[in-house]
């Protein structure tokens, strides 16, 4: 026979207060023994909790500081909370009122008792009176703009109404269309001197590297389209310079922010599959099937889309030993390239992209104990398989996003600012520099050859 009545509880805790301890002591209250399970970034994120500004340590921190809480657990998904009363040989499930009816199916597994919540006070109240509205301007005037805009309504604390483009017309006719933005601007230090405290930079490659420069130089927080620079010395620069700011900087690459993609780094680096011996990433499109410019494509697929592929093997593999280039070329640009890298234990990334060559856009992430799939597109991974030589034992992990995806990176961007944190752990200051050095290196490359041609030329 047990000699104590077990209880368990689940909650994000952010920002904790009398409401969230009221309940607590509530939970305690049934029984002798209260396992408290804190929900992290990743699966709030899943579950559409997009503003909580504390990340998962601190309200650990914070709920394991309470004399009556005897344990505390991290909530990593859906199903946890079943696996979790079987484990622990749990009495009662206790959760707030405004869950009535959502949990009965655990009745199966424990009693489920639904506490009356304390009336007039929560998180989201504390949020918008303790933390200030983060004012973004948008540099740029794309085709992916008014999907940002309409992203950035799903964040708490941010607030987009200017913007920036040298097109005056298009910047003029643009406002007069939009409900959210009213003040446009086609001079740059005329809007970094407003009262906006970071930006969003979207504009071609070519002008990333001076645009960031500028923005940091005025105490602007940034989140730019990858790649931050297109040169050697330059991206370290930039960092450099944000860290004597003390500003953020961060690489608009939506996918390292989705929540499936951080459930994938996390099941590799528990060792689901073994070691990984080698990652397989494919990102190509036909751009010129949607009517973007010659001058676009121009860019190189190198520089458009290997951030993508260079993420994944980065983020897996680590920092790369050598580079090899397999590219095609066409009127002075790449269409097409085939980039091997070489990672510590002889691991090998396998990165293909173009603008000209259509191919299945999934990836494929190889160990010593089995394989993991992502279907394309990879790069908006929302499910992968987990395959083993015995079949019956692979696995699928599902985590749906809601709209573009675009919003799990703004949520990050506004919440590493409003903690006063200059890094994201989902992509580090070390990340980007990885994933920049592909780039880096064949443009350096690609550079020196034409330097070479040109002496040749001269004599």
């Amino acid at each position: 026979m047990k000699d104590k009545k077990t209880i368990i509880t689940y909650g994000t805790y952010d920002m904790l207060h009398k409401g969230h301890m009221r309940l607590l002591e509530r939970a305690k209250a049934l029984g002798d023994y209260l396992i408290v399970g804190v929900t992290d970034e990743n699966y709030d994120r899943s579950r559409g909790k997009l503003n909580v500004v504390e990340n998962t340590k601190k309200r650990i921190k914070s709920i394991e500081s309470l004399d009556f809480v005897d344990k505390v657990i991290v909530e990593t998904h859906k199903n946890q909370k079943a696996e979790d009363m079987l484990e622990y040989d749990v009495d009662i499930f206790a959760i707030g009122d405004d869950w009535v009816g959502a949990f009965d199916y655990l009745n199966e597994f424990t009693h489920v008792e639904y506490l009356a919540r304390t009336e007039g006070i929560s998180s989201t109240k504390l949020r918008a009176e303790n933390f200030d509205t983060i004012k973004l301007g948008i540099v740029g005037l794309g085709r992916g703009t008014q999907a940002f805009i309409d992203e950035s309504k799903f964040v708490s604390n941010v607030k987009i109404n200017r913007i920036y483009s040298p097109d005056f017309l298009a910047v003029k006719k643009f406002t007069k269309k939009s409900d959210v933005i009213k003040y446009g601007h086609d001079n740059y230090d005329d809007f970094l001197d407003t009262s906006i405290s970071a930006v969003y930079i979207d504009t071609a490659l070519t002008s990333h590297y001076k645009l960031i420069k500028e923005a940091i130089k005025a105490g602007k927080h940034v989140l730019c389209e990858n790649p931050l620079a297109l040169h050697k010395n330059e991206l370290k620069e930039l960092l450099s310079l944000a860290k004597e700011e003390k500003v953020l900087l961060l690489s608009a690459l939506k996918t390292a922010f989705l929540p499936a993609f951080n459930q994938l780094l996390t099941e590799l680096s528990e060792g689901i599959i073994g070691e990984v011996k080698e990652v397989r990433a494919t990102r190509t499109t036909l751009y010129k099937e949607k009517d973007y410019p010659e001058s676009f494509m121009a860019q190189g697929a190198t520089n458009i889309l290997s951030s993508y592929p260079s993420l994944l093997v980065n983020k897996i593999l680590g920092k790369s030993k050598n580079i090899t280039f397999f590219d095609q070329g066409f009127e002075g640009y790449d269409v097409s390239n085939l980039i091997v890298s070489k990672h510590k234990g002889g691991a090998v990334g396998v990165s293909r992209v173009a603008t000209g060559i259509k191919s299945e856009g999934d990836a494929v992430i190889s160990g010593t104990k089995g394989y993991v799939h992502i279907p394309a597109p990879w790069w908006l991974t929302k499910k992968f398989y987990v395959h083993f030589e015995d079949e019956h034992k692979s696995q699928t992990f599902n985590y749906e996003f809601d709209g573009c995806g675009l919003r799990y990176m703004i949520a990050e961007f506004s919440s590493l600012i409003q903690r006063g944190e200059r890094k994201s752990k989902m992509l580090t200051p070390s990340d980007m520099v990885g994933i920049n050095r592909v780039l880096l290196e064949y443009n350096e490359r690609k550079n020196k050859e034409k330097r070479k041609i040109e002496k040749r030329k001269n004599g």
